[in-house]
């Protein structure tokens, strides 16, 4: 398993808990950002610098993702492609994308930006808070300790 991260809008906090979690777990991970990242130094992490452009990090996320691969993002198109691909998906407030939830998410997804293309201001996301940091260094564990076969 490798873990994939769609680095440019990730929130610190969640590479800061990935980075301890590769290195505790062994787990190779890679970041996909289109501008340079100051990765730690680590056997297990490595960064992807890809060109600037509307979704060049996750076409580049998709083409390397492999069955059984853990891909950090929260867009949506990107974790339904790596659901297709026998992936998982996991966002950074720790929502675990499913085959069994990820066209509700694409449906709303996509009623969403209708209404925001007819002018209707949605508003955005909440503030990132430390009970998304909790509940995504929870789920991280939880994926982890099944897939590993370890307690973290």
């Amino acid at each position: 398993m490798h873990i994939w991260v769609d680095a440019d809008a990730c929130p610190l906090a969640v590479k800061e808990i990935l980075y301890r979690a590769a290195e505790r777990a062994e787990i190779s991970m890679t970041l996909v950002a289109n501008k340079p990242l100051g990765a730690p130094r680590s056997p297990w992490i490595r960064s992807l610098q890809v060109a600037r452009g509307f979704d060049v990090a996750d076409k580049e996320i998709a083409r390397r993702v492999a069955p059984g691969d853990l891909v950090i993002t929260a867009d949506v198109p990107l974790a339904a492609d790596v659901i297709a691909r026998g992936g998982h998906a996991l966002n950074p407030r720790g929502e675990l994308y499913t085959p069994d939830n990820i066209c509700e998410r694409l449906q709303t997804r996509d009623f969403m930006e209708k209404l925001r293309e007819t002018g209707v201001q949605t508003g955005g996301p909440a503030p990132f808070d430390n009970t998304d940091r909790k509940r995504f260094a929870d789920q991280l564990d939880r994926f982890l300790a099944r897939k590993t076969g370890t307690d973290h």
